[in-house]
């Protein structure tokens, strides 16, 4: 099975909150406090965003560190998700993220991520710059790769004149 994955592209964000507002409504929320994605604001200037998310990793940390096992693996979009019913509350999951992408909900007593909205992401559907897109894993870092190696060639042919 190909897995896929939410790929951001920093460059390509505005900072214009489509997703985040468009996450909140898909889970039923007004609050954008409660979005599973953040645009955070960077750089200098204030043009640079950056969107950040659950990296859904391939060795989740919050996972690892989960006293009730309430954090499993989903069979079919491979993403790493949260049975509410089981989290206890305890925020190890919180602590545990190095991305900061794990929450959690004062009101519901759990915590909570970004979930691919079960395959079909919203955040992308809105991204009007193409900074989120929804990709198989297998294509995530082609073009960064592509670039790279261009960048590399180009390095090369220059000496070798």
């Amino acid at each position: 099975m190909t897995c896929k994955k939410l790929n951001v592209d920093p460059l390509k964000c505005n900072g214009c909150g489509l997703c985040e507002a468009a996450c909140a409504r898909v889970h039923n929320t007004d609050n954008l406090e409660k979005s599973r994605i953040r645009v955070l604001p960077g750089g200098d200037d204030g043009e640079f965003y950056l969107p950040t998310t659950c990296q859904h990793c391939e060795n989740p940390p919050c996972m690892a560190v989960c006293p009730e096992e309430a954090i499993f693996r989903d069979p079919d979009t491979d993403g790493v998700m949260i049975d509410k019913k089981r989290c206890i509350g305890c925020r190890m999951c919180v602590s545990a993220c190095p991305f900061g992408a794990m929450n959690f909900d004062a009101d519901l007593g759990t915590a909570f991520k970004c979930d691919l909205c079960n395959g079909d992401p919203e955040c992308v559907r809105v991204c009007e710059t193409g900074a989120l897109t929804y990709v198989d894993d297998l294509f995530l870092n082609y073009q960064r790769l592509k670039e790279s190696s261009g960048k590399y060639y180009n390095v090369l042919r220059h000496m070798a004149a």
